[in-house]
């Protein structure tokens, strides 16, 4: 067999291999509503309103502080640096499963001299001998007549592509969690402040009730009520020292560094909200969360599980060929009748083996099980989606209400100190009035952060914050090259 005709078989196996025994993937039904809830809770959907997943980050966050943060923090985030060092991993060993569709040529070169014993030759033979070769070949590859190997590498692209939809995902939340943090930030230290504003108005008002309490004009049942919201407010201020501490510290880990301290919020009043986006009419936007691609490209890598675990019931046939040259003379490898060929088939059917079966049967139920985790990322998706929509839906007349609440309990407050200072009512009334405004202040605090929290968590929920689809698909094509 020459070379020419040596290479015309290798490319005839090349052409037979690729049939698939893997199933057809048929894409499961959506498990949830075709539309998001509707209701008193829910805000009327807006059509105008730009999608999530269209709008990048860095148009989303329109203060700059928070827009640096969350630059800094997609640089430098360990969590993150490990997601996309385990896409180039997935990257890597899917080229690694697609290679072996193809024969692997190489090169191989001998040569040695031995000197025999003279009782084991004959009269007249040269008792120093040598030989030396040189072999182009194939070495044991499989033609992959059934489609075992190309659906274990389509599974290794599907995983693959599972794991860099993670990293978006895990994107998603950072950006997501860096906002949240920030925010909670800016909430704390305007209670803080809230805290040391009420810790000096209490000193003043204990240091008034004690003065009072001396000239005889209070009794000392003022004067340790009055002591009462005083301790209080110190004990909020610590405590508020130590939340924006923590905030801080949950900062410097987000960004991966040190965050400076011009890049910090004082307050919620001085913060930028968020730009408006919508989840649009229908809730097929949630087929676009990297979560839920995530859970297909799984589930398309059981279906071509199935294919290889249903190639391995079929015969195997590998081959192995050399062709090369030998000579007992280094100098005349190259001389005229001095080439070889070999041509090694291989062919392996399996008779009885019920661990193949056992395998096959194991495929299919992975494929179930990964198709009940898909259904069930969209249903958590959905739910995820539906719940910020109905904070949003009724955040706006909760903080209206509070903002109305707070208000009166100022007034309120204002006039049981004016009773009190003309001897009307007992200090008592004015301690409910203060705790009742020091409480609703908080609780406004807590409603405006949770109203641009809610809009932060909409936004990632509906697949905002990840790279643009252009990106990934850049990355898919380099990965589908041999």
């Amino acid at each position: 067999m020459n070379k020419t005709r040596l290479l015309a078989f290798s490319g005839i196996g090349l052409v037979l291999a690729g049939c698939s025994l893997a199933p057809t993937y048929e894409k499961p039904e959506t498990p949830v509503p075709a539309v998001w809830p509707a209701g008193s809770a829910y805000p009327v959907p807006d059509a105008s309103a730009p999608r999530a997943d269209e709008v990048k980050w860095q148009e989303f966050f329109t203060d700059a502080r928070l827009e640096k943060l969350i630059e800094t923090a997609l640089t430098n985030n360990r969590d993150l640096r490990l997601a996309a060092l385990n896409v180039e991993r997935a990257q890597a060993l899917y080229g690694i499963q697609r290679a072996e569709i193809f024969p692997s040529v190489g090169a191989q070169g001998r040569g040695g001299k031995q000197q025999r014993s003279l009782d084991l030759i004959q009269p007249g033979q040269p008792r120093t001998v040598g030989q030396y070769s040189i072999d182009l070949g194939i070495a044991a590859w499989e033609i992959d007549f059934f489609g075992r190997i190309r659906s274990l590498s389509d599974q290794a692209l599907e995983d693959y592509l599972a794991t860099d939809e993670a990293r978006r995902a895990a994107q998603i939340a950072l950006v997501a969690e860096v906002a949240r943090a920030w925010l909670t930030l800016a909430a704390d230290r305007e209670n803080l402040k809230l805290a040391q504003s009420t810790f000096e108005s209490q000193t003043q008002a204990y240091a008034l009730v004690k003065k009072r309490f001396e000239v005889g004009m209070a009794n000392e049942l003022d004067l340790k009520r009055a002591q009462v919201p005083l301790d209080t407010a110190r004990g909020d201020v610590a405590r508020y020292t130590q939340l924006v501490a923590q905030d801080r510290n949950a900062l410097d880990l987000l960004a991966g560094t040190p965050v400076a301290e011009d890049l910090l919020p004082s307050d919620l009043s001085g913060v930028s909200p968020p730009k408006p986006v919508g989840g649009g009419l229908s809730s097929e936007v949630l087929l676009r969360r990297p979560d839920v691609m995530a859970a297909e490209h799984r589930l398309k890598g059981a279906y071509a599980n199935i294919g290889a675990a249903r190639a391995a019931l079929f015969p195997r046939i590998s081959l192995t060929t050399t062709i090369g040259t030998a000579s007992d003379q280094l100098s005349g490898l190259f001389d005229s009748g001095r080439g070889t060929w070999a041509f090694t088939p291989q062919f392996v059917m399996p008779i009885f083996d019920a661990r193949l079966w056992a395998a096959l049967r194991v495929s299919k139920t992975d494929r179930e099980i990964v198709q009940i985790q898909y259904e069930k990322t969209i249903q958590t998706a959905f739910r995820e989606v539906a719940d910020a929509l109905a904070v949003n839906g009724t955040i706006d007349d909760q903080l209206a209400a509070q903002q109305s609440l707070t208000a009166a309990l100022a007034d309120s407050y204002r006039l049981a100190t004016r009773r009190y200072d003309k001897g009307i009512d007992g200090y008592l009334s004015v301690l409910d009035a203060q705790r009742a405004h020091f409480a609703a202040q908080q609780g406004l605090t807590s409603l405006r952060l949770a109203k641009m929290a809610s809009q932060v968590r909409l936004y990632a929920v509906l697949g905002g914050g990840a790279d643009t689809k252009d990106a990934l698909s850049d990355q898919t094509n380099s990965a589908s090259r041999p």
